[in-house]
């Protein structure tokens, strides 16, 4: 397995605004040592765009998809990128 950081972009639809899920998306993040960010849409999805070793990224993956998350999470859609870099810390926008 590669030891390069990745990008991980992950799309999260359903009742995800309004009832603290950036917030815990970036308290998991930030246990995990990722950077990024947690993101709201006009169209109600969150887009999580989290950068850190692979291992890293596929375990708040897996958080995103838990069911133990505030609200209620119907889909992820993912993408996987190399790491961008430039970010510090894992910021709720």
């Amino acid at each position: 397995m590669s030891a390069d950081p990745v990008r991980l972009s992950a799309w999260v639809h359903g009742m995800v605004q309004g009832v603290g899920f950036r917030w815990w998306t970036r308290a998991r993040a930030l246990e995990l040592g990722l950077t990024g960010y947690a993101r709201n849409h006009r169209d109600g999805r969150v887009h999580v765009i989290a950068e850190g070793p692979r291992d890293a990224c596929e375990s708040l993956l897996d958080l995103l998809r838990s069911g133990r998350t505030p609200g209620r999470v119907n889909l992820v859609v993912e993408d996987w990128g190399p790491a961008a870099g430039g970010m510090t810390g894992f910021e709720e926008r």
